[in-house]
């Protein structure tokens, strides 16, 4: 890893996350009832309850409105949700204003074109492996799993492990086996 991405890892405290394609594979299912269904990786969840243990923070920004988005991010205790966003740029801002945080402390996450103006106004861009091209060439990091496959939870074990966290939490989990 190289140094300047360890520096970018160091700073973060707010994972700001896309959804379709990010925390899932991307695909949009419509059951008979017309009702949208999404799947969520359990690592990804895991990692976002370990990211809020350790004192982080995190939230969702994304395009489209599905209630599900609602439904896995109570879940997992993501409290800013903004769906709908159709100028993501501005639902970042609300969300920088809304914590106190400077840019350089944000982590971002996306995969695709609409995700640009986020990934290139944070401190730690970052990417699913099966990102578009034009944001993979953008970004700090790509991940080696796809979205919706753990790409988040690599991201933040990343993130954790250059700020000396990751390993005090395993211990932690190691500790709990006694």
């Amino acid at each position: 890893m190289s140094s300047s991405l360890a520096e970018r890892c160091r700073t973060i405290e707010l994972l700001v996350l896309d959804v379709d394609g990010v925390l899932t594979d991307g695909r949009i299912v419509y059951a008979d009832n017309q009702v949208e269904v999404k799947a969520f990786h359990v690592r990804d969840g895991s990692g976002l309850k370990i990211w809020q243990q350790v004192g982080k923070r995190s939230a969702i920004i994304t395009g489209r409105r599905s209630p599900v988005v609602d439904v896995r991010a109570a879940e997992i205790g993501i409290e800013r949700v903004i769906q709908g966003a159709a100028d993501k740029r501005a639902a970042y801002r609300d969300v920088l204003a809304g914590t106190g945080l400077r840019p350089e402390q944000v982590c971002c996450i996306g995969d695709d074109v609409p995700d640009l103006p986020l990934l290139r106004n944070c401190g730690l861009a970052a990417a699913p492996a099966d990102a578009c091209a034009d944001v993979r060439a953008e970004v700090h990091y790509v991940a080696r799993t796809p979205g919706g496959q753990g790409a988040v939870r690599e991201i933040i074990e990343l993130v954790l492990q250059c700020q000396g966290h990751w390993q005090t939490v395993v211990e932690r989990y190691r500790r709990n086996d006694e």
